[in-house]
């Protein structure tokens, strides 16, 4: 029996800095990925935010009545919030409140599945709240004000459970960081590894919910989580992949980008963002049938740029075209495909062997009896096509890393 979705409505300040109709739609399917419902929304066209309370009083008082009409146990906020505004909204609305960031923090947390992917998360939130501490001192109270003079008078309401929270809180940011720095060493060896054989590397990057981990269930044959939701796939995922020209890649699935995604996120997860960082090629997926392709490919670019990616070269893949007839390519050299139908997948494999056209070449070698030894790298790192038994050898047509071409060359043919 499944759990019936808690109702939430969702609030938001329109200031003109942002399409404001496409972010409360992202914020409802953030919602619904978190196990809500949005009942409803409510939107006020401010200037500026209201300092404490984020919006106007009058249209507070609406949400109110909205909440207990409707029965909506949260308010949402398209916004990051001050500990102060939560505090106070919570006050006038009489319901739980979250912001977009917590929001977020929530799937996340919910979703990681590998030790580094919940390390990452708990560290994201601790760096969030721990600002936030201080607008919530009350409701932290633990210890009041003095009585009648002398030292207790003058210490505040909540002090001492604030300092030793913050104190807390550092302390496990500081080991976070230390487990998360030993991750991502080993992270840097298994890279280290992989340039060492040769492997290219192919990551798969974009916005949540484009269908990478589909893409690359049907290219590599993998079995990775599939979901129609926001933030599905949250640790790497990598694949082995042949390439039609026999050159055998790692392809990684990474985690999806979205709007306005809090910096301590990127933060937290570029350790796990920067396996595109030391790709060989990147694939830009996008979904070919949402209007919002091209702001999906634009906020791609801008987490590949903070992460330095511009060198590497870059495919822009056009995702579940079998969704729409005629999906309007903004990139002309970009690839359509579809991972339900197999639509392009061809070109898209072809797209990927001329990118990495450098790394292989064929070969017709003629191999010794006593050399036999020496077909190793074509048949680990490559690809064998023919072979062949004659009386001076065994005679091998195949497919072979150019790194490891100058084992073949005395026996070419």
């Amino acid at each position: 029996m499944t759990e019936e979705p808690i109702k939430v409505v969702l609030f938001a300040a329109d200031c003109g800095g942002y399409d404001i109709e496409r972010s409360m739609e992202e914020l409802a399917a953030l919602a619904q990925a978190n196990g809500m419902e949005a009942v409803a929304e409510v939107v006020q066209k401010r200037e500026t935010p209201e300092a404490a309370t984020f919006l106007g009083e009058g249209r507070l008082a609406e949400g109110r009545m909205l909440c207990i009409n409707l029965g909506a146990e949260c308010a949402v906020f398209d916004a990051e919030l001050s500990g102060s505004q939560i505090r106070n909204l919570e006050e006038l609305l009489e319901v739980q409140v979250i912001d977009r960031t917590m929001l977020i923090l929530e799937i996340f947390a919910s979703r990681a599945v590998t030790n580094e992917g919940k390390l990452q998360t708990e560290l994201a939130t601790l760096q969030y709240r721990l600002p936030r501490l201080a607008g919530l001192g009350a409701s932290l109270s633990r210890q009041g004000g003095g009585g009648g003079g002398g030292a207790g008078a003058r210490r505040g309401a909540g002090e001492s459970k604030l300092e030793y929270d913050r104190r807390h809180v550092r302390r496990r940011i500081d080991a976070l960081r230390e487990r998360l720095e030993e991750l991502e060493r080993r992270r840097a060896e298994t890279r280290k590894s992989r340039e060492k054989s040769g492997v290219p590397v192919v990551a798969l990057v974009g916005y949540t919910n484009v269908g990478k981990s589909s893409l690359l269930n049907r290219l590599c044959g993998a079995q990775v989580l599939e979901a129609d939701m926001l933030f599905a796939t949250l640790d790497p995922t990598a694949r082995r992949l042949t390439l039609p020209s026999g050159l055998a890649c790692v392809a990684v699935d990474t985690v999806g980008f979205v709007s306005r995604l809090p910096h301590n996120l990127v933060q937290a997860f570029k350790s796990t963002l920067e396996e595109a960082a030391f790709a060989d090629v990147i694939l830009k997926v996008c979904d070919a049938s949402d209007p919002e392709a091209a702001a999906q490919l634009a906020v791609t670019d801008d987490v590949l740029g903070e992460l330095g990616c511009g060198d590497i070269p870059q495919i822009v893949v056009y995702n579940k075209c079998d969704r729409v007839e005629n999906a309007a390519l903004f990139d002309t050299s970009a690839v359509r495909t579809s991972a339900v139908t197999g639509e392009g997948l061809d070109a898209l494999l072809a797209r990927l062997d001329a990118a990495l056209a450098g790394r292989v070449r064929r070969i017709a070698v003629l191999l010794p009896y006593d050399k036999l030894g020496e077909a190793t790298p074509m048949r680990e790192n490559g690809t064998v096509l023919t072979e062949e038994y004659r009386p001076e050898g065994v005679y091998l047509e195949g497919i072979v890393k150019t790194m490891d071409l100058h084992r073949f060359t005395p026996y070419l043919v």
